[in-house]
């Protein structure tokens, strides 16, 4: 099975492997919640989805400066 978007490509958008999982996991979440897909490619699973909408740059974050 072929993973798409690779995971290479998705760890290029956020400084960690662990703000990835948080931020694909709160994008999933949003879309089983009824949260509108970003992309006009629909998939079937959640954590898919959220997978391509970060891949496209839809989904960002932001880390908070530390006081």
């Amino acid at each position: 099975m072929l993973l798409y978007p690779s995971i290479n490509k998705l760890r290029d958008k956020t400084d960690s492997r662990y703000s990835l999982v948080i931020l694909t996991a709160k994008r999933a979440r949003d879309i089983v919640d009824g949260k509108p897909a970003l992309t006009e490619e629909e998939s079937e699973r959640p954590v898919s989805q959220a997978a391509k909408e970060i891949a496209a740059d839809m989904i960002t974050y932001t880390r908070r400066e530390e006081e």
